[in-house]
């Protein structure tokens, strides 16, 4: 029996990157599937998974819009009967633009998406966990929102703010059953960090990539997927309220360039 057996799961962001990975993963465990992005490429993540065996219906829309986040978390509910579990994993980088140079409607759209996206998700996957007695709200916030240097200002700033909403929103919870977690990638090869990684390539510094932490690598998409399903299955039914970093062990320390004592 799979770890996410009969579990209704929406997943925004599922078009590539960690959201591909974990449409894969949770369905391989037994997860009912909407996968939501709103490129093309969500149509051919539901196809790997339904080649695959599993079950899964793809919607293309706007994380961040209000009217799209509640068709699409409706749609879940009336093909499924249920709402168990929602991982706001959509997301933008918004480059790496000098401060002096950043423009409000830069910073706007960053945090539409970043943190305006989950927030819509919790907001209206509430009503139908509340009324079930349970369920797992999951979104991705960043290790740059735990430190800074590993991003851009608004993309650093907004995934601080997804950290704050998963904390203050379980004490919001309390008592309902419903758990929310935030997970914080460090380096992941993904298609946002894609330039990073190009240029390295282009360099002949890709060996350099994920030196920064312990265990000297970037990580796959697979190992957050993994965090991911821990967080949505009952395995983690005592877990509520935390930003857990998935980075290699980068924020374990203060940034120290000598050897390890």
């Amino acid at each position: 029996m799979g770890r996410l057996e009969g579990k209704s799961v929406l997943i925004t962001g599922a078009g590539s990157g960690i959201g591909r990975a974990a449409s894969l993963l949770f369905t391989k465990e037994g997860a009912k599937l909407i996968a939501v992005d709103k490129t093309e490429g969500v149509k051919e993540t539901a196809k790997l998974v339904s080649d695959a065996g599993g079950t899964v219906e793809a919607v293309m829309a706007d994380a961040g819009n209000e009217a799209d986040v509640k068709a699409f978390i409706a749609k879940a509910v009336s093909k499924y009967g249920k709402l168990d579990a929602i991982w706001a994993n959509a997301g933008v980088s918004g480059g790496l633009v000098p401060l002096s140079e950043q423009t409000p409607e830069h910073w706007q759209e960053v945090l539409r998406v970043n943190l305006i996206g989950p927030f819509l998700a919790v907001k209206h996957s509430i009503p139908h966990m509340t009324k079930a007695g349970r369920g797992s709200i999951i979104c991705t916030a960043s290790v740059a929102g735990l430190k800074a240097g590993a991003s851009g200002h608004p993309y650093g700033a907004s995934k601080a703010g997804v950290i704050s909403l998963v904390q203050t929103t379980a004490y919001s919870l309390s008592g309902t059953g419903v758990r929310i977690n935030a997970i914080c990638p460090g380096l992941i090869e993904t298609g946002m960090t894609k330039p990073v990684f190009d240029r390295a390539k282009e360099r002949g510094t890709q060996d350099k990539i994920g030196q920064l932490n312990p265990l000297k690598r970037p990580g796959q998409p697979h190992e957050l997927a993994a965090m991911g399903l821990f967080l949505a299955s009952d395995e983690a039914s005592y877990v509520n309220g935390q930003a857990i970093p998935v980075d290699g062990g980068l924020t374990a320390s203060m940034p120290y360039t000598g050897k390890p004592i």
